[in-house]
């Protein structure tokens, strides 16, 4: 549980440098202000830190058509990181 923890902090603190994305990341807090749509759901995929699985997921929910996700759990194994994200308009 700490090492999601850990992953979703790191997730969180990346976000700050990779603003260019239109998807941004938000908080299960900022969804419920907002009163957003979930679009569906999203995961990473082969990446090897929590800032290229941020970029990752920020990249398919602009795909998915999505302005906002929130990242709902990681992982770190020996090698990558996954991350999986709810999509919201």
């Amino acid at each position: 549980m700490k090492l999601v923890k850990g992953i979703v902090t790191a997730l969180v603190m990346g976000s700050v440098s990779f603003g260019a994305f239109a998807a941004k990341e938000i908080t299960k807090e900022d969804v419920a202000k907002m009163h957003l749509t979930k679009l569906g759901s999203i995961t990473t995929s082969k990446t090897t830190s929590p800032m290229d699985a941020r970029q990752d997921l920020s990249k398919k929910a602009d795909e998915m058509g999505g302005k906002y996700f929130v990242v709902i759990a990681g992982e770190k194994n020996e090698k990558t990181v996954h991350a999986n994200a709810d999509v919201y308009k």
